[in-house]
């Protein structure tokens, strides 16, 4: 699907049915294999929202990695998952040291997710530092891992293409290291710039969704309304994108898809709840009836 290299194509219904997803294979491994590397010891439901998204999104098998002390009650929550403990440093943040056992759990998987309830900067870089350039599968880089491109911003490239960066506005501003004024002032050209100098896909959300590609292309998605400003929902956004790369979209897609279903399971929850107060563990089951409406 081209997209004009110097202004945002808008996301809509008929863009999307005229970009068809791959077509579901019919059993789990056709549908990929997803591993979530997140949490810590007191921020274990970012992982959980972000595993039960990718499954809402038709990602076929689901493997969690997280922090040791609250990887059985998680297993017990989410049992759909395989899930890894990882050892923790004395502050219940996964250690570096873990980082072998992660590349393990990574082999053979279609898409590695990594961030959802990172909670300390200089423990996620050490991690991903010895993580993200040993990994060939495509990687979506989600919150607080985005540090890691912060201090590398060249640390993806060897992916060629193959990584998504899902991002609010504050975190776009700190990763580019400029204003969250000049990101709110124009949203697209920072996405734009951080998706060139990174050679990643960007999909920063805020109450609308703007998506860009290395090679320049920007799409615009209205899709979304303020109760989306919750805990949790940039977990499950990042969940939905890493759901739609197992399941064999190219990273534009998988972005642009991602994106704008996330949004439109938030309208749909604001019209059934109400504009706030609906919460980040009921987006993501609104996701496969959406996907079927946009069927082609």
């Amino acid at each position: 699907m081209s997209a004009e290299p110097n202004g945002p194509v808008d996301v809509t219904g008929g863009l999307l049915r005229g970009w068809p997803l791959p077509e579901p294979g019919g059993d789990k491994e056709s549908r990929g294999r997803v591993l979530v590397l997140g949490g810590t010891a007191s921020t274990p439901g970012a992982v959980l929202l972000a595993g039960e998204a990718v499954l809402r999104a038709g990602g076929g098998k689901l493997q969690i990695a997280t922090a040791e002390p609250v990887a059985a009650a998680l297993a017990v929550a989410v049992p759909e998952a395989l899930v890894a403990p990882l050892p923790t440093d004395a502050k219940g943040h996964i250690d570096a040291a873990a980082a072998d056992e992660v590349l393990e759990l990574a082999e053979g998987c279609d898409t590695l997710l990594v961030g959802p309830g990172f909670a300390d900067i200089d423990a996620s870089v050490r991690l991903l530092e010895q993580v993200l350039p040993r990994v060939s599968c495509p990687v979506v880089v989600d919150a607080l891992a985005s540090a890691f491109v912060t201090r590398h911003r060249d640390g993806l490239t060897h992916l060629e293409g193959r990584a998504v960066l899902t991002l609010n506005p504050d975190e776009l501003a700190k990763t580019l290291d400029i204003p969250e004024e000049e990101v709110a002032d124009d949203p697209a050209a920072a996405a734009a710039r951080l998706a060139k100098e990174s050679r990643a896909v960007v999909v920063c959300g805020g109450q609308g969704k703007t998506i860009a590609s290395p090679d320049g292309r920007l799409w615009h998605s209205s899709s979304g309304n303020p109760g989306l400003g919750v805990s949790g929902s940039g977990d499950v956004q990042a969940g939905i994108v890493a759901g739609m790369l197992s399941r064999c979209a190219e990273p534009e897609q998988a972005a642009v898809w991602g994106a704008h279903l996330h949004g439109s399971a938030g309208d749909r929850l604001a019209r059934q709840v109400g504009t706030l107060g609906f919460l980040a563990r009921e987006i993501a089951p609104q996701v496969p009836a959406l996907v079927d409406e946009l069927a082609p």
